[in-house]
């Protein structure tokens, strides 16, 4: 069974698209690659338990095991050494991707405190959309009493588009909440 945004997007968004643009075809549309969510650890890889509750976590978040990420070189000042867990790594597609951009923009999102909305400026030249929360327990999937610490999440959406424009219009149909410009 697909998931219902992607069903969504399949249906009204890629059609709306193709003539809001102009495209000769629905397949030239924006369209998203995949999700790629990490959690930095620091200095707290190096305990083997912090690490094992983080990595639950986000495996509930997901649905998906994270992949530990290592420290490529030494770095006196950030204490860090070659080899050393740095922190954890997910990337999402096909209908996990789409499952989890439902619970984010429908659940998580809503339930951070004084949420006033996504800034636009998160896009880089290609079109992918990234951003940061401050706190991994708004998913729902995470116990608020069983965490140990409140810790941060990157999300980077990797989108196939001609420009930050297509792409910002993709998120936008997607029901992303961004602050429109004008606002406070």
């Amino acid at each position: 069974m697909n998931p219902r945004l992607k069903d969504l997007f399949q249906k009204e968004i890629q059609p709306a698209l193709k003539n809001q643009f102009g495209y000769k075809n629905l397949y030239m549309g924006p369209k998203i690659e995949k999700i790629v969510l990490n959690m930095g650890l620091g200095i707290d890889g190096n305990d083997s338990k912090v690490l094992k509750s983080c990595e639950e976590d986000l495996a509930k978040i997901t649905g998906q095991k994270p992949i530990i990420t290592k420290f490529k070189k030494s770095v006196a000042n950030f204490k860090t050494r070659k080899g050393a867990s740095a922190g954890l790594k997910v990337t999402l597609r096909k209908n996990r991707m789409y499952e989890f951009l439902d619970r984010l923009v429908n659940i998580a999102l809503p339930r951070i405190k004084d949420f006033r909305g996504l800034s636009s400026n998160g896009f880089d030249k290609f079109g992918n959309y990234t951003f940061g929360v401050k706190e991994h327990i708004i998913f729902p999937e995470v116990s608020f009493d069983r965490a140990d610490k409140v810790r941060g999440l990157d999300i980077t959406i990797v989108i196939s588009s001609k420009g930050k424009d297509h792409s910002y219009a993709l998120l936008e149909k997607l029901n992303f909440p961004f602050i429109k410009k004008g606002e406070n």
